[in-house]
């Protein structure tokens, strides 16, 4: 099943995506509210496969063609983004993989939906960088869990792009100043539950920009794989359904490559099988 979260026209409602992506159930439609979230944190798996087959049979459907998408998960108590969880990456970038799993943090005001628009910052708007990303969505609560049923606790996964404004970020030893801006999390279109997903740790990350591809990778090169890293942040935060964890991005980021986002640009960031997140780039316009 795959979730996502779209303006309904006067307000935000979750659906599940059915007829091959191009039609929407409401969530509301089949009983369950109308958050992504809330969903997560009242329905088990064996709840939400019965709603997936609940959907494919429900009449009340909306086009994806006529609504905006937000990000699935539109209102996470957290979301934390792994650094340098990539042996290609450490190596590209000349550092050592962390010995744990090191992370910073993005907020909400950071998320934005498939086809939305990435705002290059007035002040700081020539280094801004791309990052393809598998990240997933914590489905039930989760507290000191191994690392054996680490993934009983994942509802999903979604590409996810982790958009960095470079001069901000090395401005301090703390990241968040260059990676917490508005607009600079894109990820969905759907969160994809793990009913869809074979291996987590075999997935191929891709970023075009302007239809180049200009980053490969594949989950297999992760330094800690997510059920590491789920149980490792376990151990002091109770994580919990709805927060969003970003794995980390492979090599290829444009810092190495002297490319950066401009206006006008437009960025896939995919992962096979769980689709693509498409953003417009443009500069940002102060009223």
């Amino acid at each position: 099943m795959r979730l996502v979260s779209y303006h309904s026209g006067e307000t935000v409602a979750g659906g599940v995506l059915v007829d091959q992506g191009a039609a929407i159930v409401p969530l509301t439609s089949l009983g369950v509210g109308s958050s992504v979230r809330e969903l997560l944190a009242t329905h088990d798996r064996d709840q939400l496969a019965t709603l997936a087959s609940r959907a494919e049979d429900a009449a009340e459907r909306v086009a994806r063609r006529d609504v905006r998408l937000y990000a699935p998960i539109t209102d996470p108590a957290k979301l934390i983004c792994l650094a340098l969880n990539y042996h290609s990456h450490a190596a590209e970038a000349n550092l050592e993989v962390p010995k744990n799993p090191s992370w910073f943090t993005k907020y909400a005001n950071s998320l934005l939906g498939d086809g939305g628009t990435i705002v290059l910052p007035e002040r700081h708007d020539q280094y801004v960088d791309y990052e393809a990303e598998l990240a997933v969505v914590i489905g039930r609560r989760a507290k000191h869990v191994t690392e054996d049923e680490a993934l009983e606790y994942v509802a999903g996964a979604m590409p996810f792009n982790d958009v960095s404004a470079r001069d901000l970020q090395i401005q301090s030893p703390q990241w968040n100043a260059g990676k917490a801006v508005d607009t600079f999390a894109p990820c969905g279109p759907a969160l994809v539950l793990m009913d869809e997903i074979e291996d987590l740790q075999d997935l191929e990350l891709t970023t075009h920009v302007n239809g180049k591809l200009l980053q490969t990778g594949n989950t297999s090169d992760q330094v800690f794989t997510v059920a590491q890293s789920v149980a490792w942040l376990s151990r002091t935060i109770t994580l919990e359904p709805g927060d969003v964890i970003a794995t980390g991005t492979p090599a290829g980021i444009g810092s190495y490559q002297n490319v950066f986002l401009r206006d006008g640009d437009v960025v896939d960031v995919g992962v096979s099988g769980l689709g693509t997140v498409t953003s417009h780039v443009a500069a940002e316009v102060r009223p």
